[in-house]
């Protein structure tokens, strides 16, 4: 253990920045996958939306072209 005042003072503050760093990177890694989950879930909404309307405007031109 260093005896000097700067070297106490190092000593004593890494600890805790590097738990402040490991604690940033965790949030920053939880926040990026939720944001990519929500982009993919809305990606496949979007997707699956389009397909329904695309089978609902082919039943309605099938059915006119019956008319």
């Amino acid at each position: 253990m260093p005896q000097d005042f700067w070297g106490n003072a190092v000593f004593s503050v890494t600890p805790t920045i590097l738990v402040g760093l490991l604690f940033w990177f965790i949030m920053r890694a939880l926040v990026r996958s939720d944001r990519s989950e929500r982009t993919a879930q809305s990606r496949a909404e979007n997707e699956a939306r389009a397909r329904i309307e695309a089978q609902e405007r082919e039943r309605m031109r099938q059915a006119a072209e019956r008319s």
